[in-house]
This record gives structure tokens, sequence and C-alpha cells, in this order.
């Protein structure tokens, strides 16, 4: 189970687990955990799991050898139910994918979808919180904290979102990533030029496309590129820039003005449009590509 901070993952699998009877609990922030699941043997798994039929394993990125042991609990020990969460895909895949080819299922959890919070508050009340979700968006604890939702997300916006980046991905300049993100958050809905981010924030293109990669491998961003059928007036090289919460986009602009006196309610209606329709489609395990569309006519739709 992968996605980003603080959008329930460990909540969401606790869950599921209660409901199939008692499961082992095993954190990956945890040092003693860290220290017996690396390079534990078979044997050693055996003691550690016992007669527990359902394993769960949260934040497994943490876990060097997470790969590999994962491998010999699905291989070795028959009939155990083996769950991993973790907010890097960046890492964990790292350590999964080569070792758990064929072997495993992959689920992205998102912030609440639209069609959540309204299936539980009711058609109406949602629509009647449309304007606040607009501005702090869905994450699970920002609904719920409403006064307070301007604090939570600042402390989501902060390193805390993106510390898996500072940890695994080698930046050594922090402060470059965070101008980085108020360039993007400034862009939604305009295409987005490498060369002209590199030159304003004054390092190279390829810092701006790795910035940019990771930031997706974390779950803050995505990108939707050109459709292109080769026609002639058609735009080739352009891409835009999404973030999967309207908060988080407005947190780390320090923007929380409400909709009637903000100049980019269009930007945050398309962010939150768009990410929508990236929730229900994964959601609804489509096989779909996304995309968008425009000419040097300015023609242009933008999603496809």
């Amino acid at each position: 189970v992968l996605g980003p901070r603080q959008v329930g993952k460990t909540t969401l699998v606790k869950g599921i687990c209660s409901k199939k009877g008692n499961f082992l609990f095993l954190n990956g922030d945890d040092p003693s955990i860290i220290s017996v699941l690396t390079n534990a043997s078979e044997n050693q798994l055996r003691q550690i799991i016992g007669n527990f039929k359902t394993v769960f394993i949260d934040e497994a990125q943490r876990i060097p050898t997470i790969g590999i042991t994962a491998k010999i609990i699905h291989d070795q020990l028959k009939g155990v139910r083996l769950i991993l969460s973790g907010s890097s895909a960046l890492e964990l895949a790292n350590h999964l994918n080569e070792a758990l080819t064929g072997r495993k299922w992959e689920h992205l959890l998102y912030p609440i979808s639209w069609q959540e919070f309204s299936d539980y508050v009711g058609f109406l009340k949602a629509k009647l919180n449309l304007n606040t979700r607009l501005i702090y968006g869905m994450y699970p604890e920002v609904i719920t904290a409403k006064e307070n939702a301007p604090d939570v997300l600042k402390q989501l916006a902060g390193s805390y979102l993106y510390q898996d980046i500072l940890q695994y991905g080698g930046i050594r300049k922090p402060e470059i990533l965070q101008k980085l993100l108020i360039a993007l958050a400034l862009q939604i809905g305009s295409e987005v030029n490498y060369n002209e981010l590199a030159n304003t924030l004054r390092i190279d293109r390829n810092t701006v496309e790795n910035y940019i990669h990771l930031l997706e491998k974390v779950f803050v961003i995505f990108r939707l590129n050109p459709l292109s059928r080769n026609v002639r007036n058609e735009l080739s090289s352009g891409r835009k820039i999404y973030f999967y919460d309207n908060g988080i986009r407005n947190a780390i602009l320090g923007d929380f003005k409400p909709v009637e006196i903000r100049n980019d309610i269009g930007q945050l209606w398309e962010n939150f449009i768009i990410s929508e329709r990236m929730k229900m489609n994964g959601y609804s395990n489509k096989i779909m590509f996304s995309y968008y569309w425009r000419t040097y006519q300015q023609q242009e739709i933008d999603l496809i």
C-alpha cells in the first residue's frame, strides 16, 4: 500500500487486518524492528511471526533488506498474508521490485476522494462544503481539524511531506526544493518549461527534472504530458504539473484566502477536478493514460 504521508494508510490497513482476527503489526520506524528484520533468516522470521497468519509491516522502506525478507515470508511461510505500506515509492520500489517480481499487488491510497467524502457526509453537505475543500484540500486530518486546518496543512507541507526526498534523494539544498515547489504551485494549468525553471532557480535543467521526478515518487505532484498525433501544429514538448491535493498547494504558497477574494480560483478548480479524476481512475483500476491537448492557436482540452 503506497501513498502520501498522512492519508490514512496505517489506519486503513489496521482496520482491514483487525477484521481478519489477530495480526502482527511491525512498525518500520522502530529501530528495534529494523534491527530484527534486517537480514533475518527463515528460522528467525518463523520465530518472529509465530502463529500469526497476517503480518503488517508499516513504513517498510525503512528496513534495508525488506525485499529479501518479504520474499522469504511469501515463499517459505505458507499461509501467511503479508501487507507492506510505505510513503516513499522511491525507496520501497528500489527494495521490492526485483525481489518480489510476480509476487505482489500494489494499491495507491490517495487523500480522501470527493466520492468518499460525499458518501460519508451526504451529497448536499458535501456540495455546501465545496469551497472549503477547494482551499484546504482532502487530507483526512485536515477535514476533521476544521478550525485548525491551516496549522495542520503547514505541518504537512513542511519538510515532513517530502522528508523521504531529503533522506533518499541525495538533495543537498532543500531551499531549492522549496523554491521549485512554489514555482510549480504558481503554474497550475500552465505548461511548465524546465529550462525556464532552471534559469529562475539558477540550477541546471537536469536538476529540475530530477527534483520533479522525486516529488512525483513521494506523491506530492503528478504530471500530464501532451497528446500528440504528429500533427504539425500540436505542441509536443510541454507538460503540465498538478498537485495531488489543493490544500498542500495552498500551504506551500501560504495562501488560505476564501474563494470569493482569490484570483487563482480557476487554477484551484482545474487542479481539484483533475486530481479527483486521477483518484477515480486509480480506484477503478482502469488501464488508461492521461494527457492534455493544446495547439499553437491555443485550442485546448485540459484532460484527455
